[in-house]
């Protein structure tokens, strides 16, 4: 019997590595910049982008002799998002109070008499005051859940458990989840699912957001790295 040491090698004249050329290294170094630069651009470009459509929505509604450009000479970029700002903090001040509460209910009852308007505005009313409510928690957990059949599962988000007429009549313990789609999470699915069949995850709302979001490919990086960890301690065990 021969031994280990006498067998001849695999490969008897492995290839040399080969360094990697200029066009690589250019290509290399260009997709680094890339990543980096991109996100930036990007989150620029969007900032740029709103803040010229505030001014452009915000701008025409003040008067000519009020406008910063009038003072020093040149237009400012984004004096119609501080403007919006500070007349909606004082809107919400006032709104707070007797005068504003009276003046509030007197026009809603104006609008309730206007057969098409009280339709639109009652819901973007009842939408905003859902969104915007700071008294109850909205979609506060990401869930699995099997759809659209047994052995597919997607992310989705936790708005609470049925109520009302929808609790009575299933006699179950549901919760209604929001499906969204990928790369729109803005659209999904309502769905009722029995408490029993949502697994809760342990990622927040927002890894789970960007998850869908880049569908996929952006995993929670603080799960990333425990995964790495609990890979590489099972690897050290074994």
């Amino acid at each position: 019997m021969r031994h280990p040491d006498d067998l001849p090698p695999l490969h008897p004249n492995p290839a040399p590595l080969r360094k990697p050329g200029p066009v690589a290294a250019l290509r290399a170094s260009f997709l680094t910049g890339l990543v980096v630069v991109a996100p930036i651009g990007i989150t620029v470009w969007l900032i740029w982008t709103l803040t010229g459509w505030m001014d452009s929505w915000v701008l025409p509604m003040i008067p000519e002799r009020w406008r910063p450009e009038q003072w020093i000479g040149i237009p400012l970029r984004g004096v119609g998002v501080v403007v919006f700002l500070l007349v909606t903090i004082l809107i919400g001040w006032a709104a707070k109070g007797w005068f504003g509460r009276s003046l509030i209910r007197t026009g809603e009852r104006i609008v309730d008499r206007m057969p098409i308007v009280r339709s639109v505005y009652g819901g973007v009313k009842q939408i905003a005051e859902t969104i915007l409510s700071q008294n109850e928690a909205r979609f506060d957990r990401a869930c699995l859940i099997e759809y659209p059949r047994k052995g597919l599962w997607g992310i989705g988000f936790v708005a609470g458990p049925a109520k009302g007429e929808l609790a009575t009549a299933t006699q179950r313990e549901m919760l209604a989840v929001f499906l969204p789609t990928t790369p729109n999470p803005t659209s999904g699915f309502l769905l009722y699912v029995p408490a029993e069949d949502v697994h809760v995850l342990d990622m927040s709302i927002e890894d789970a957001a960007k998850l869908i979001i880049s569908a996929g490919l952006v995993y929670p990086a603080g799960q990333a790295a425990k995964d790495q960890e609990n890979s590489a301690g099972k690897s050290t065990v074994s």
